[in-house]
Order: C-alpha cells, then structure tokens, then sequence
C-alpha cells in the first residue's frame, strides 16, 4: 500500500529530512558551522548518539585523546572520579580508558559501495563550477532531468535498467517510497541523505545562497534524493538499511560524555579562576586617556596580539565582530566577483564598490587596465595549458620558468613572500568603498565603480549612523582616543585551498579590511558625527581620527590604510606604527617558540607552497568572554577565547547584549562545534589529509578521486601529528559580565538561544557585577551559584529524566 498520498506530506517529508542536513561551504568562503546544526533542537547527547548511528562516525573524544588530557592535567582526576562516582561507575579512570580501547564502535563505511559512487560521480559533474573542460550536458534544465537524458548511456548501471525513468524528480521520489510506512518514509529519506553528508550539504548550500550557479544550473534536495533513490531502486540497493549501534556502543557513548564533562568543567574552573583575578582591575579607576584605540574581531588570534600591543604602551583595545558591524556584500575589484562580508546568518542589507578616490583617476585608470590585462593573460594561459593543440607545446616553452618559480618557492619562501606582497597592485590607496543598497544576491561579476562618488555612499544618514552608534554601544564605547584603528583581519598563504578557512568567520570567510574602511570612512563623515552628537549624545572629538587596518595573523602584521591620514596625526601615526612591530616580533616570538628570526619564519610559512599548516587558525578555541577589558587585560588565555567588549552599566535595557548573543554567540558556537566534530572524526566530519586532496569544481575537495565531498578542516588544520592533536574538543564555555535578571530575560524572549543552552550545545556562565560571583545556567534549576555546585556532578538530581537516559544512554 502506498502510505504516501499527497503532496503536501511528501513536501513534509524532505522537508524534515533537510532539515538533518548541514551545510557544506564552498573552498573559495569556507564557513565553518557546525554540522550537526540540523540536531540542535535535540539534547547533545541525543543528538549525537543519532547522528553517530545515522552517520557511521565517532561522535564524542576516544580514548587516546582523553588520555592525554589526565595525563596533560586538562582533566582534573578528582572532578572526574566525582562524575564517575555520581553516574555509579567506581573503578579507576585507567579502566574506563581500557574499556573505551577495548569497545568495537561498528561504523558502516559506505564510501565504496556503488550507490554512493554512482551517486557522486553524477553529482559532482553537475556541481562544477568551471574547472571542467567539458561541462555536463542538460545542466540547465535541472539535475534530475539532465541526469534522466544521460542515465541511459550509462554503463555501470546495468542494460535493462538504463529506461523507464520516473518523469520527475517527484514522481521518482513517491515511486521509491511506496510500501513503506509513514515513519521508514522519513527514516529512509534521513539515511540516503546522511550518506553522502558533504555533497548533501553542499546541494543544501546553494539552493539556500541562490547563487548565479544556482540560478543558471538548478539543483536541490528533492532532485537529488530523486536520482539517489532511483539509482537505488535500479542496483537493487535496499533503501531502508538497519540501525547501527548496539548496547557496547551506547555503554561507550556513555562513558565518553561523562569524560569529556570532567574535561569540560576542568576548561570552566580555569576560566573563572582566571576571571575572578581580573576582577580588581575592573574596579580599579580609570586609566588615563590612551594615544591610540584599537578594535579587533573577536577571532580568538586577536587575544594574543591586543596583549602585546598593550605592553607596548599607552593603548586601549576593544573586541567587536569582525565584519564591525556592517552586513554587505563586498564586489573585490581583483576578480570581479561578489562576495558575502558578515556573518551566514546575516542577510546582506548592503553592497560594496570600490571607487577612485578625490584626484586618483589616473591611477585609479591604470588599475583598472592592469586587472583587465591580468584577468585576459590568466585566462589565456589556463585555456592554453588545458587545450589539447597547445597543452605539450606550452609545457616545452614555460619548463624553465615554471621549474625556477618551484626552486625559489621551495628554497626562498619568505622571500618570495616580500616579493609578491610588494609587486601585488593595492587599490586601498587609491580606491575608496562606496557603500549602496543590497542587489540580490550571487555571484555575478562586478568590478571598478567607473563613477566618481561625490560621497563615501548613497544610503540615507539615519542608517550610516545606525551603523557607527550600534558600533559603540556594543563594545560600551564612549571616550575616544586622538587616532582609533579598526583592525580587520586575513590571512596568507600558498597553494592552500583551505585558504579562506582562515580568513575572517564573522565576514563569511573574506578578510575583514572591506567592513573595516566603511566603518572608518562613514565615522570620519562630519555628518554622521553631528547626528550622533545631537541626537544620540555621543560626542567623538575634533581630534579624533578613524583608520582602517588589517591584521594578517599568518604573519602577525599590521597594514595600516592610512590615505585619508590628516597631517596633524603623521607624528602619532608613525609611532604607533612602530609599536605595532614591536608586538609583532613579541607575538610571533611566543608564538613560534625557539625558532630564530620568528619574522622571517611566519613569512616562511605564509609563501612555502608545500606547508600544509601555515597557521593554526582557530584551533584550541574554548571559551567566549562578553565583558570589559578590564577583565582579560592583563590575562594570558594561549588564544583560546573569543572575545567581545561590555559594559553593561551602559546597556540599561539590554539591547546590545541581546545582539551579542544572537549574532557573535552563536556564530562562535559554529565555529567551536565545527572543530570539536571535525577533530574527533577528520574523515567524516573534517576534510581528511591535505595530502590526498584533489580540488573538484573549483568549491571543494575529494579524497582521491571520488567519494563524498569534504565538508570541514584538513587533518593538518587540526592536529600537531599522525597521533596527537593540538584542538582540544570541549563545547563552548560563553562567559558574561552582567545581571544574571538581564540574560535570562534575554534567553526567554528568544526561544533558539534557550535552546542550544538547555540542549547543552553551550555552556552559559554569568559572572554578577559588584558581587563577583559566578552563575551557571541549568535547565532544571535555573541559575546556580558556581560554589555551590557540586564538582564534577552529573547529571543534576532531578525529578526529571537525565541527558543521557533521553539520550538512551542509560
């Protein structure tokens, strides 16, 4: 009997389905997000023991990782045998480790079979983006169309299935499903998409982004669950496969959580110990007026550079979202292409164009000839290199070039690193951004504004000094300094498609220089600062001056766009400038340990075409600290914490903190569940090894050949070697300076945040002003003062049912 009869339901059904699917970002803007987001409305423990089971992967530290953890002291064993002791477990933790060794967590590994490889071989043909010679025919009447007219000519599958294909994606869909009850329909839909979770995810990605891609060559979910099941049904492929897991993996899972728990609270109590030393300094007076003010994204690299900027002199810095507050789309002049500058969250209410500066249309001509010119000679060359004529022809006459530039990469790295960054036209200094309305969306091709701007942009003053006040009042702003630097920030490196992962996450994986020159340049606008004098009360001084900067942390450099430097700030300028250097040579000193001439080294790793970790990215992540600087000041967190300034003696009605933690709080838990997944499973929940990697389609990676597209970090990116790794995976610890009645009134108008704290995706501690007590939250029992927690007990005694016994783990 066929259960599925309607529309409607069937729409249901992929629906839900999708909605267990995360999203797969393309190389060219690599977000990390979390991706178990589709099992967020379920408690962590539950989730991952389905996701784990539906996936086939580890979901939760192993063994090894937990025992170097005691061994390391990252887990205090006296919190660890109360959790142990509290769950009815009492032998010594060196047991648990054996039984966790001993336990066969049985996985089906699927990427061999011929469904997935069918499967993705048609996927990613559809899905290149043009780096394939010869493009896949019919993509423009759809995926599963374009799919049905090819099918037949295809000689893995078998002769006399090659016809009699469902006349649409729909159709094929409800065909697969007939016989099967209401909740297999559902339970089958899950499996096949979970199969292949990064070409899944990446399809999820662009019917949601619209890209030009998209728009000209349409694919989604539905299409591809349609080819997926039909092919299925044409190899005999048993569509509802039997639920892994049995009583020895939930018993593992079990003892895993309670681990990572103490490895947890182990995190917390060093945090607050931490903490609650910063806490004279908060109420100690007010420093005097600092030379210069620096703002910083709250990337967890910013940590250790502000501090050392800090001991250079008299300088105050602030941490803020690195996209400073400005959702847009920035079109880069180098490519012509348009790309997203905030945060995935975030629809882009605004664009970006470069235009020529006041007197620079000469240059600004010469630039723009010189990209053309630059764009023709790459195409030019890539299309002779690819053509079959001239492919051997070209390789006999560039040889020498070609094997000189690989000696110098190889033996000369950090100087072919100076080279390029010197010889590489900038358009900062002659270019200004325009800031306009949002156009909708895509990737279509863009360029130089040929228009002089009369004005830094075309939207109505009200909104330009939306942007500037909401800066302020987030980070409790309110004296400023004679110079203020916005300090976006980027990385470098060479032959490395994981490049944007380590750009900035609040700009969806762009530098964050673009958003950094439009808040400058709209802050310097006379007439932004009279309506914020008048109007708002914020009075920013004659003397005060806006800059933009870029913070590139591969190297730990600091570029200052200094085009617009009044003369009366030269002097000022210049010694910051040579402060900036001096914490740079002090950051990379600790950051690279004994390696002699650290500035050379980080040039080293930023030009070497053979390193695989240039930088360390956001590993180690842990923490995100929402309070004055007072706090962290004088703090060394190794890099471990995301922070943002507070004051919430400013935010009376709660309004900034609120945005805080429904924009940078839970874009920090992407990035931080992003890591701990794909640390514990590489293969399944991270990008592999680099070494193996083969670029498809210009947006992502393949192991070899074939097989699921990578959806997260390399191994490289995460681990220090074959066997150790350098991200510790513990959930995010948010830390936040203000009345506990103000956050939880916060969490109850907003059901998503309340959420992702009683399913335990976050931890959420308050720390009281003027008492200096710490809050925990707790689903069951509200706040908790830290003291009075008992260590290391879990679950909470309550009436109700525990994580784990929901989770089936009990």
């Amino acid at each position: 009997m066929n259960h599925l009869m309607s529309t409607d339901s069937l729409d249901q059904l992929i629906r839900e389905a999708s909605d267990r699917v995360g999203k797969t970002w393309p190389l060219y803007s690599f977000v990390t997000s979390n991706p178990l987001s589709g099992y967020e409305g379920l408690p962590f423990a539950e989730a991952v023991l389905r996701a784990g089971r539906m996936r086939g992967a580890d979901v939760l530290p192993g063994a090894a990782l937990f025992r170097k953890a005691l061994m390391d002291g990252e887990i205090k064993e006296s919190a660890l045998r109360d959790i142990l002791k509290e769950n009815g477990l009492n032998e010594p933790p060196e047991y648990y480790l054996e039984q966790m060794d001993a336990a066969t967590e049985e996985s089906g590994d699927t990427e061999g079979n011929a469904l997935n490889r069918m499967t993705a071989k048609w996927v990613m043909a559809f899905l290149d983006e043009g780096l394939a010679e010869w493009a896949m025919p019919y993509k423009a009447e759809g995926f599963y169309h374009a799919w049905k007219k090819l099918a037949q000519f295809d000689r893995e599958l078998p002769r006399q299935q090659r016809r009699d294909f469902p006349p649409t994606a729909r159709e094929a869909i409800r065909m697969a499903l007939a016989g099967f009850a209401p909740e297999e329909q559902n339970e089958i839909l899950e499996q096949h998409l979970a199969a292949l979770p990064g070409w899944a995810g990446y399809v999820r990605h662009r019917q949601e982004s619209g890209t030009s891609w998209q728009k000209k060559f349409p694919m989604d979910l539905e299409q591809y669950l349609a080819v997926r099941l039909t092919l299925a049904r044409k190899l005999g492929v048993k569509l509802l496969a039997e639920k892994k897991g049995d009583i020895k993996y939930v018993g593992c899972l079990r003892l895993k959580y309670l681990w990572l728990e103490a490895w947890e609270q182990t995190w917390q109590d060093t945090l607050k110990t931490a903490l609650s030393g910063g806490q004279e300094e908060e109420n100690a007076s007010r420093r005097p007026q600092p030379d210069a003010q620096m703002v910083f994204c709250i990337d967890t690299r910013s940590e250790p550079m502000r501090r050392q900027i800090e001991q250079q002199g008299n300088y105050e810095t602030f941490g803020y979202a690195g996209f400073f507050g400005i959702a847009m789309d920035y079109e880069d002049p180098a490519n012509g292409l348009s790309r997203k500058s905030c945060p995935p969250i975030l629809p882009s209410a605004y664009r970006v164009r470069e235009s020529h500066a006041h007197g620079k249309e000469k240059e600004f001509a010469a630039y723009a000839y010189r990209r053309e010119l630059d764009r023709f000679r790459n195409y030019f060359l890539r299309r002779i290199k690819n053509m079959l004529p001239s492919a051997f022809g070209y390789v006999e006459a560039a040889g020498a070039f070609y094997g000189a530039s690989l000696l110098a990469r190889t033996w000369l790295p950090a100087w072919v690193y100076r080279v390029l960054r010197k010889s590489a036209p900038a358009h900062e200094h002659i270019c200004e951004p325009v800031l306009r309305e949002a156009t909708p969306p895509g990737d279509g091709r863009a360029g130089l504004d040929p228009v002089a701007a009369a004005t830094d942009t075309d939207i109505p003053l009200d909104q330009q000094v939306a942007i500037v006040k909401g800066a302020f009042d987030l980070m409790g702003w309110r004296d400023f300094a004679p110079l203020v630097l916005f300090v976006g920030h980027g990385s470098h490196s060479a032959n490395n498609p994981f490049a944007s992962s380590l750009d900035c996450g609040a700009c969806a994986a762009s530098p964050g220089r673009h958003n950094a020159r439009v808040l400058a340049r709209l802050a310097n606008r006379r007439e932004v600062r009279s309506a914020l004098m008048y109007d708002h009360n914020i009075l920013i001084p004659e003397s005060t001056h806006f800059l933009a900067a870029e913070h590139n942390t591969t190297t730990e450099e600091i570029t200052l766009f200094d085009r617009d430097l009044p003369p009366t700030h030269s002097n000022l300028c210049y010694h910051v400038m040579q402060d900036l250097h001096r914490a740079r040579e002090a950051a990379l000193a600790r950051r690279l340990g004994s390696l002699p001439k650290p500035v050379i080294a980080a040039e080293r790793l930023a030009g070497d075409w053979s390193e695989t970790r240039p930088e360390w990215g956001l590993a180690k992540n842990a923490g995100f600290v929402i309070g004055p600087r007072e706090l962290t000041r004088d703090l060394n967190l190794d890099g471990r914490c995301f922070l943002h300034s507070y004051r919430w003696d400013l935010d009376t009605d709660g309004t900034a903190l609120e945005a805080i933690m429904q924009g940078p709080m839970v874009v920090t838990q992407w990035i931080n569940n992003h890591y701990f997944f794909a640390t514990i499973d590489p293969e399944r929940f991270g990008g592999g090894d680099k070494i193996t990697h083969n670029i498809t389609g210009h947006h992502g990676v393949l192991t070899g050949n074939g097989g699921d597209l990578k959806s997260g970090l390399p191994f490289q990116s995460l681990y220090a070697s074959d066997s150790e790794a350098y991200h510790q995976p513990l959930r995010l610890t948010v830390c936040i300076q203000a009345p506990r009645e103000r956050v939880g009134g916060i969490l109850s108008k907003n059901e998503h945040l309340k959420t992702l704290l009683d399913n335990t995706w976050i931890y959420l501690m308050v720390l009281e002003p003027g008492t200096g007590e710490f809050y925990r939250y707790d689903k069951a029992e509200g706040w908790t003062t830290a003291s009075a927690q008992s260590p290391g007990k879990y679950p909470t005694p309550t009436p109700r049912k525990t994580e784990l016994e929901v989770a089936g783990m009990y």
